[in-house]
């Protein structure tokens, strides 16, 4: 929902968590039969032994994983139907929807927080790029990513020069959702009261990075229970209220997440940005399923 990457939903038989799904979400390069960079001859797999001198080296190809369950989304799936169909009131169906989605769906907190894949990344990469810019300023960091000439220029202008820096468009769906959710955060900066960059606090940097990884999760979840399949209400104003409760429930959670990780962020270096973005996205899908639980139960 509000993401252009929206489809009609995962495919049965797709693992929970792709094997080319790395730390960046992008896929691994296809080798080519090359021997060992270090000039070694690789061994037959079939016995160890060497090959015949010249014989053609077959490609090393990584283990299929073992497909997911094919209805494993049906659940969220129609509970989030239920709730888009009451327009908004059904609160108990929202808050089984989004329990089925992390516990049952996606294999728990962990497994949904993996398959963030380029999410994780584009994260680790916006959160890097605002220390930067907290702690040296705008001008230094922009020109650090060679960037310079957009010092000085509006925020939204400056967010929009750093798309391809923070999101590489790859065109693949996982890409789609860290660009997307990026885009729609750089329309959320005014709304949240972030309009200069230059003297950015630490309290405005981490309002930016809830912005993104809420919309990052809808993205997500949006995509994998499939939103072109769930009936909307035909009243726009309560389609809105469908969309907007969606997003506030997984932006209480994500703050709810980065409360406790504050001080951590504050003081982030390049090389532990990813684990910590990981972790992030980690606790807020299981504060999801907490909150969506206490939901379900009409606490």
């Amino acid at each position: 929902m509000g993401t252009s990457t929206a489809f009609k939903g995962q495919g049965g038989g797709t693992p929970l968590v792709p094997s080319w799904l790395d730390d960046e979400g992008a896929p691994p390069a296809a080798t080519d039969g090359a021997a060992p960079s270090d000039g070694s001859t690789p061994a037959n797999p079939a016995d160890g032994t060497l090959p015949p001198a010249g014989s053609p080296v077959p490609p090393t190809r990584p283990p299929m994983p073992a497909l997911a369950d094919p209805m494993r989304f049906s659940a969220a799936r129609n509970n989030f139907s239920r709730f888009a169909s009451s327009g908004g009131d059904d609160r108990r169906a929202l808050g089984r929807a989004v329990s089925n989605y992390v516990g049952s769906s996606s294999g728990g907190a962990r497994t949904a927080a993996a398959r963030m894949g380029s999410a994780r990344g584009a994260g680790s990469r916006l959160v890097g790029f605002l220390s930067d810019a907290t702690s040296r300023g705008a001008t230094e960091a922009l020109r650090a990513l060679n960037l310079g000439a957009l010092a000085g220029r509006p925020i939204e202008e400056i967010f929009l020069g750093l798309t391809d820096y923070v999101c590489p468009d790859g065109g693949t769906i996982d890409e789609g959702i860290a660009r997307e959710a990026f885009i729609e955060t750089i329309t959320d900066l005014a709304g949240a009261g972030i309009t200069d960059l230059d003297g950015l606090t630490h309290d405005q940097m981490q309002t930016i990075f809830e912005l993104f990884a809420a919309n990052a999760i809808e993205a997500r979840l949006c995509n994998d229970i499939g939103t072109k399949t769930v009936t909307l209400p035909s009243d726009s104003r309560q389609a809105a209220r469908v969309q907007a409760q969606l997003h506030d429930f997984i932006r209480r959670a994500v703050a709810d997440a980065l409360t406790t990780a504050r001080a951590a962020m504050t003081a982030l270096t390049p090389d532990r940005a990813l684990a910590f973005v990981g972790r992030i996205y980690e606790q807020a899908f299981g504060i999801l399923q907490i909150m969506g639980d206490t939901e379900a139960e009409g606490a």
